[in-house]
């Protein structure tokens, strides 16, 4: 099928312009970027750098909309079918969607058929159901008083989204923030803007109003402008936590928007001896670190592991690891697809260059690969004994680069590798003695927490994390709800 995948690349139309009020138009702005994609170091696509002038007429377009109640005014019951329609076109536009993500990304083609579109309009769908089922709620004042509280959308939401889920994420910010009737503008990252400005000419195709949802590719600056911005209410981050710190001087600098911050991760998975099955464990945390080319925020990049069974079991996920397909991403068989740019393979590599100097053994990989001539290939790498204080093992690397610490049994020496961070995104442990389990659960200081899985669950539990991971809401379930909504009381005298 790569022949088939490779034909479409070549005559697949590549969106290039801004989206603001429903609309595809040309920027104002007389700069541009260029889109390269990592499959092959090609350029994708040329897109406008949007400036302060586009995002000046995105925030006009979507305060207009909301301000004139076009969206925000409509019973929930007409948002939910909305919303229903456009989910409908993600559905029925999937190898398209698909492929733009692909180019743009790197990643491989059977993922983003298979799960980045068809997640991206199963979130929509859910968040469509949604809208129709929030309620408010009446408070037990006396019998001389009235007093309700409800929900109210927050205005213009501002979402500012990754390279390495650009559907999956972008639909988890638009789902809950349009389902509440809200306008906002997604401002893509500048290495994957094609799917997210496609989405939008989908979301007009299914009737949502101009103005409601605006796109602005574009580069730091674009997403600095958004962020300081003093007519948005409300700025959504996934990204970088050095990227998270200046949107949040940005908006406390400005107008004291509101924000919501999904950073970084340095997740671990805590195997003791006794874990029940060692293969289990081995594809767990194989895939959790190489899935997406390890470039996911809450891949279980460090295992921390009882001596007893170190050795078994990182030999057993080096198997894994080899039996893993690499080649090209628009190969329907390919697992291992490009790192998203030239920078970042180079920032992954140095840090694999690091092992040596902090006493870390490279048991696996460490080195490029070029199934594709030109494009950002590296092996899955393993790095054993790797101390506590290593920058390995404490910094966020983003790639498939799996750090081995080992423990000598006891729960508090696990409980200090796994704690020994300052991310807090998720983590799992894995052990046949439940009560232990839950014990080391309960003090792994993360978000999501998995017993004997890893990266298990669905779109109605919130992803989000502790410290240095991000705060200020969490993206999907119900609780993303309250994120683009105010509380209101509204107190009556009887």
């Amino acid at each position: 099928m790569t022949t088939t995948w490779t034909q479409a690349a070549r005559t697949i139309p590549r969106p290039t312009q801004a989206v603001i009020d429903g609309v595809g138009v040309e920027a104002l702005t007389d700069r541009s970027f260029d889109s390269i994609g990592p499959r092959d170091g090609e350029v994708v696509a040329t897109l406008p750098a949007c400036d302060e002038r586009d995002v000046d007429r995105a925030v006009a377009a979507a305060r207009a909309a909301f301000a004139d109640g076009r969206w925000r005014d409509r019973a929930p019951a007409e948002r939910k079918a909305v919303l229903h329609r456009f989910a409908d076109l993600v559905d029925a536009h999937r190898d398209e969607l698909a492929l733009l993500e692909t180019l743009d990304t790197g990643k491989p083609i059977g993922d983003t058929t298979a799960v980045d579109a068809p997640g991206a309009a199963t979130t929509l769908r859910w968040y469509a159901e949604a809208a129709d089922k929030v309620y408010g709620e009446v408070a037990p004042t006396g019998p001389g008083a009235l007093a309700t509280i409800t929900r109210e959308p927050m205005g213009v939401v501002a979402a500012i989204v990754p390279w390495n889920y650009p559907m999956i994420i972008t639909a988890w910010k638009i789902g809950p923030a349009l389902a509440t009737g809200n306008s906002v503008i997604v401002k893509p990252a500048e290495q994957s803007p094609m799917a997210t400005l496609r989405l939008a000419e989908l979301a007009s195709q299914a009737g949502l109003p101009p103005g409601v949802l605006n796109v602005l590719p574009g580069e730091g600056a674009t997403g600095a402008a958004l962020a300081a911005h003093g007519d948005v209410d409300k700025v959504t981050f996934t990204g970088s936590t050095a990227t998270g710190r200046k949107v949040l001087e940005a908006a406390a600098a400005s107008n004291l928007k509101s924000v919501s911050l999904e950073l970084g991760g340095k997740s671990p998975q805590v195997v003791f001896a006794d874990a029940p099955d060692l293969d289990a464990v081995a594809e767990a945390v194989a895939w959790g670190i190489f899935y997406n080319q390890g470039q996911t925020c809450h891949a279980g990049s460090r295992l921390v592991v009882e001596d007893a069974v170190a050795d078994e079991l990182v030999g057993r996920i080096a198997e894994v690891a080899r039996g893993l397909t690499a080649g090209d991403p628009l190969d329907e068989a390919t697992q291992l697809g490009a790192l998203v740019s030239r920078e970042q393979l180079e920032r992954v590599v140095g840090y694999i260059d690091l092992a040596g100097q902090e006493g870390a053994t490279v048991v696996l990989g460490g080195g490029r690969s070029e199934p594709v001539e030109g494009g950002c290939y590296l092996e899955p790498t393993i790095l054993d004994h790797v101390r506590a204080d290593a920058r390995i093992a404490t910094e966020e690397i983003f790639g498939p680069v799996l750090v081995v610490q080992r423990f000598d049994g006891t729960q508090d020496a696990a409980l200090h590798l796994a704690n020994g961070t300052d991310y807090g995104l998720a983590g799992a442990v894995w052990s046949a003695d439940h009560a232990r389990a839950e014990r080391v659960a309960a003090r792994l200081r993360a978000g999501s927490v998995y017993v004997n899985c890893f990266d298990l669950g669905d779109v109605t539990v919130p992803h989000g994390g502790f410290g240095a991971s991000g705060f200020g809401g969490r993206d999907k379930s119900l609780h993303a709800l309250d994120q683009y909504t105010e509380l209101k009381t509204t107190w009556r005298s009887l």
